[in-house]
């Protein structure tokens, strides 16, 4: 897979319709995979709607990143070691960009939900105190795409800190992206420009639809 395919197999997976474990899967954390089936539940209502107008689909995504995934610890991990050098000023605009970027940037392929199969296959304990769930999605046209959600304890609920296709992590693909506009804009600033710009075309893009 390219690193685009990745990262929007990964995003479009959270819209996919979630089953029950299979008889007999090994399940290290049923509160986990309930977890994740609830999500699946109610982003097919909430955001796979064609007759949903954009606007409120972005917002819909918005809210379902801020309550469900850790985007603080997603967007650190994602700029990686630039974070420690960035001032406190860059950090809170690159996760507001960040936020931004995911947003707009795929909210639109829910409306391109055609009811393919996910299919969650039980759940692993991974190290740190993370819970990997995993799931498969039926993909008509194409294989079967294996798509692993890694999980962490919060209050008394789960938050989403990474998602794994094919063994491809989205935090990963996506700090080595931010990586290469760094290092080829000159700094963390360059990558603020940058996704400023990107924003600004995606929304434009949107508002013309």
């Amino acid at each position: 897979m390219t690193a685009m395919r990745v990262i929007r197999t990964l995003l479009f997976a959270v819209a996919l319709a979630f089953a029950a474990a299979p008889a007999g899967a090994d399940d290290a954390n049923p509160a986990a995979s309930a977890f994740m089936q609830s999500l699946g539940s109610k982003a097919i209502n909430e955001l796979t709607d064609p007759a949903v107008p954009q606007s409120d689909r972005q917002a819909r995504f918005r809210t379902l990143l801020d309550e469900h995934f850790d985007m603080p610890a997603i967007a650190k991990f994602t700029l990686g070691r630039y974070w420690r050098p960035a001032t406190d000023e860059q950090r809170t605009e690159f996760r507001k960009l960040f936020e931004d970027f995911l947003v707009q940037s795929y909210s639109t392929r829910f409306a391109e939900y055609h009811g393919q199969g996910f299919v969650v296959a039980g759940s692993t304990a991974d190290d740190g105190g993370t819970t990997v769930v995993h799931s498969k999605i039926d993909m008509p046209s194409s294989e079967d795409v294996r798509v692993d959600w890694h999980l962490r304890p919060r209050d008394s609920s789960f938050a989403i800190v990474d998602i794994v296709v094919e063994g491809v992590s989205m935090a990963v693909t996506q700090r080595s992206e931010f990586a290469s506009v760094i290092q080829s804009r000159g700094g963390v600033a360059g990558l603020l420009d940058a996704l400023r710009t990107k924003n600004a075309q995606s929304a434009d893009s949107s508002g013309a639809q």
